[in-house]
């Protein structure tokens, strides 16, 4: 049974259609995450379906008697007018249980000044039985678990909810929320004002989750480990996939490759239909090429109606569809030619991350390192080492010192003790959150050229790739959005050809297809990463080693994050069971040997190439040493026995390093 229908609503502003044509229905206890590019209507769907903007097409319909919770993005104006502390506006949804509570604190109280009668102390036991399954005893525990739980500590608890940072009041409403326990909780962003210890925490409170839950977040582990469907929204439809968040992309790949060849062979048999009408009219079999003329036009307003995919399997009665007039040739002719293939891909960017030269081996080395501002430690660091072609990530929780350690890296803040050396031929990109060195009063056009000398069209065209069309490229730097100014930031470092990308938070303000396009292009980069960042996501893919910064220490984990957690948690319990989202053992302990495998490879190849590089350069000395050598032919012998062994070694070198790349 559905808790939740979506029939064909749409919903436009102005004359701008935002969406149409979306339908879906949601189980009684479905767990679905809703994900589309910004801007495609995710927020505007909410809405409708909580009744706070009611849609412009279409219909909702509720479950009789459910009850429904929403959480907004940003809930600023949750609480306008409550003067309560946060633990007694939680308390606010206990009221009818703590009126029963003090129901019984009378009757109690009458008992014990000698009333006794059986009426009393039958109406006192199921009060009290009424009090205890209602979870009398317990519900100041749930208030303590949850708030806790959400990252408020106990000294917060009897802070004025007014006084509530924008964030910290969005975190108490979705506490109030989870505390109300609705049939079907709407949740819109839910982790952008938690760390890493409450993102997990609210995970394993949403997996046991009882009633009906729709979520849309651009945390893509979240979906893994938390939704067991998952909408995919567009302008014109909304598609469901079974499964989490990973299974989702294996099936969306699927269902795209199927959906293209029916495209193709109905726009085919079209063409084909059409030339069998020309055969009969050069043939003369005028009857017949009326008669196929005539089911032609029918098949092609069906699909200018319903599109391509709308129309299969369907009976015409099913499609609604009459006869229509007899199309003229010409006319069927250019109606088929003007049918577009629905499968067209929504713009993505094209990040291309490709080093201009090689680094050396050693990329980064640190002793007895220790960071923060002036004489003030944040954390010790000890000595550290990353080499070509490694894939760190530094986690920790917020200020903990994670963005200061990126910047005494690359030499912007000094350490507050130990050095910091960075490796030979090196070119280093550094991606800043806050992207504080774009230059606001520029356009992006001119930003772009800042760092590159391009002619007008060349920036133009390489601008495209970021999604910056038209007039986009005179936007001024200082009124992009968030997901624009990192989109830009993204751009310019794709250009400077960089061999070590030091990256702080770089999937902040990306929607999912944009993390996903970026996480491919990281995935290719042919050089060393050092990456800072919540996208647990893009941690598990991509991190050949995990850092994380606790208890003021820097702990180093030579693994990915899903080996670092396996370990971290003891076998058999639930949280190592959910260690990779939903991947059965088999696969972790697979992908883990795969990626083991991977990084001896890596290193494997990187000495090969080093032993390369020293054969190359010896050849060339003792080339151009022959060329020197004049008439000594001892000398002359010498040499071109001593270039036979290295074009020998380098050969055997070269075969080996084939071996290793194939």
């Amino acid at each position: 049974m559905s808790i939740l229908s979506i029939q064909n609503i749409g919903l436009t502003i102005g004359a701008r259609d935002i969406f149409s044509g979306i339908s879906a229905e949601l189980p009684n206890d479905g767990k679905v995450g809703l994900v589309g590019p910004n801007g495609v209507g995710k927020t505007s769907l909410f809405r409708a379906v909580a009744g706070i903007g009611p849609p412009s097409a279409g219909s909702v319909h509720i479950a009789r008697g459910a009850r429904l919770g929403y959480l907004r993005q940003e809930a600023v104006d949750a609480f306008t007018g409550h003067g309560n502390s946060v633990y007694d506006e939680m308390l606010m949804v206990f009221g009818p249980l703590r009126g029963q509570e003090e129901q019984l604190r009378v009757m109690e109280a009458r008992m014990a000044e000698g009333e006794g009668s059986d009426h009393l102390l039958h109406q006192y036991g199921a009060a009290l039985e009424a009090f205890e399954h209602a979870g009398g005893y317990d519900y100041e525990a749930r208030i303590g678990r949850v708030l806790e739980g959400l990252g408020f500590a106990r000294e917060q608890w009897s802070t004025p909810i007014s006084h509530l940072s924008g964030g910290q009041k969005t975190r108490a409403l979705l506490a109030r929320l989870l505390l109300e326990q609705p049939n079907l909780l709407i949740l819109d962003e839910p982790t952008n004002h938690l760390d890493v210890q409450a993102i997990e925490w609210l995970e394993g409170t949403l997996r046991s989750w009882e009633g009906a839950l729709l979520v849309a977040s651009h945390d893509r582990y979240f979906l893994d480990r938390v939704v067991d469907r998952i909408w995919e929204m567009t302008p014109t439809h909304l598609e469901s996939y079974r499964g989490n968040y990973t299974a989702y992309l294996q099936q969306r790949q699927e269902r795209w490759e199927r959906n293209r060849e029916i495209v193709e062979r109905e726009l085919e048999n079209l063409r084909a239909d059409m030339e069998l009408v020309r055969r009969y009219i050069a043939w003369r079999k005028f009857e017949e090429a009326k008669g196929k003329l005539q089911l032609l036009g029918r098949k092609i307003v069906a699909i200018e109606t319903h599109g391509v995919l709308g129309i299969q399997g369907k009976r015409w009665a099913e499609l609604g569809i009459r006869a229509p007039s007899l199309m003229s040739v010409e006319e069927a002719y250019s109606r088929i030619k003007a049918i577009k293939s629905p499968l067209v891909r929504p713009a993505q960017l094209h990040v291309r991350l490709r080093p201009e030269r090689r680094s050396g081996q050693i990329v980064l080395r640190c002793r007895n390192l220790r960071v923060g501002y002036g004489s003030s430690t944040l954390f010790e660091a000890g000595d550290l080492q990353v080499e070509r072609l490694e894939r760190v990530a530094l986690l920790g929780p917020n200020g903990s010192g994670k963005t200061t350690f990126l910047r005494t890296v690359i030499g912007q803040l000094a350490p507050v003790a130990g050095e910091v050396q960075l490796g030979a031929s090196l070119k280093v990109g550094y991606y800043a959150q806050a992207h504080d060195s774009l230059n606001g009063a520029n356009t992006v056009l001119d930003e772009l050229l800042t760092h590159k000398n391009l002619s007008f069209g060349e920036a133009r065209s390489y601008l495209a790739q970021y999604l910056f069309r038209g007039e986009d490229v005179f936007k001024p730097v200082g009124g992009l959005s968030g997901g624009e100014r990192s989109r830009l930031a993204l751009a310019i470092l794709t250009l400077e050809g960089v061999n070590f990308l030091v990256l702080d938070e770089p999937t902040n303000h990306l929607d999912i297809p944009a993390q996903e396009v970026l996480q491919e292009g990281l995935e290719r980069f042919d050089g060393t990463i050092l990456l800072v960042s919540h996208d647990r996501y893009l941690v598990d893919e991509l991190a050949t080693q995990v850092w994380e910064i606790r208890d003021g220490h820097l702990h180093v984990f030579d693994g990915t994050y899903a080996e670092m957690l396996a370990v971290r948690e003891p076998a058999g319990s639930p949280s190592a069971a959910l260690t990779n989202g939903s991947k059965p053992a088999r696969e972790r302990q697979r992908a883990a040997a795969e990626a083991n495998a991977a990084r001896e490879r890596t290193r494997l190849l990187a000495a090969v190439e080093e032993q390369i590089a020293r054969a190359e350069a010896a050849l060339a000395e003792y080339t151009r040493q022959l060329q020197d050598v004049g008439s000594d032919y001892g000398a002359a012998i010498q040499l071109s026995k001593s270039c036979a062994a290295t074009q020998a070694e380098l050969d055997s070198l070269l075969a080996e390093w084939s071996a290793l790349v194939e």
